[in-house]
């Protein structure tokens, strides 16, 4: 299987709260819900449904996995929301035990787990794992050099500080930009994917 990061980024880096004020205000974070002015059914909302449905499995840290939890099962009858309520999910968590996985289709991957299981999943065959928000987990995954594409959502926003997905381990990585589009107000959804080696 193919690791796809998939994230709202601001021009400055930051990833957090992306969805609503009370989504992640850790560190005093002012800004959630930054991304609603720049949303658009046919770029921004054409990407998320081209990742989702070339996705075999979703793959979420904890405090990610339940905001969705708590929202998709309730859309129930919408076809994107019916594909997110169908499809494998996988929770890294060091908390939420069994009898907390309401979401149907979900497992638990344990915390001091995740690395050596997602290494299986990603050897496995298959299409897609997609991440989606999940910072800490998707900074795991850049530092174990697990992430084979990174789908983008540049947004044209400063938001002065916040968590982003990228690791501070002087390693550097180069990516090959595979497919890239621009909508009305500015978004810029770039995918990048592994670069060939030199």
């Amino acid at each position: 299987m193919r690791i796809v990061i998939s994230e709202f980024i601001s021009l400055d880096g930051v990833v957090q709260a992306p969805g609503g004020p009370e989504e992640d205000t850790d560190g005093g974070f002012a800004h959630g819900g930054w991304t609603h002015p720049f949303f658009d059914p046919e770029v921004v909302g054409g990407a998320f449904d081209e990742a989702l449905e070339n996705a075999d499995a979703l793959l979420f840290g904890r405090r990610t996995w339940q905001a969705m939890a708590a929202a998709w099962p309730e859309r129930a009858g919408d076809p994107f929301a019916d594909r997110m309520n169908a499809i494998r999910k996988y929770v890294v968590t060091r908390t939420l035990d069994d009898a907390d996985l309401t979401w149907e289709n979900t497992t638990r991957v344990p915390g001091g787990e995740a690395v050596a299981r997602i290494r299986e999943l990603r050897a496995a065959e298959g299409g897609d794992l997609l991440v989606m928000g999940s910072p800490t987990l998707a900074r795991t995954l850049l530092d174990e050099d697990l992430a084979d594409e990174l789908r983008l959502m540049l947004m044209p926003v400063i938001l002065g500080g916040g968590k982003s997905i990228f690791p501070g381990n002087g390693r550097k990585l180069t990516l090959e930009l595979a497919a890239t589009a621009t909508s009305k107000a500015g978004v810029q959804v770039s995918t990048y994917r592994r670069a060939a080696e030199a």
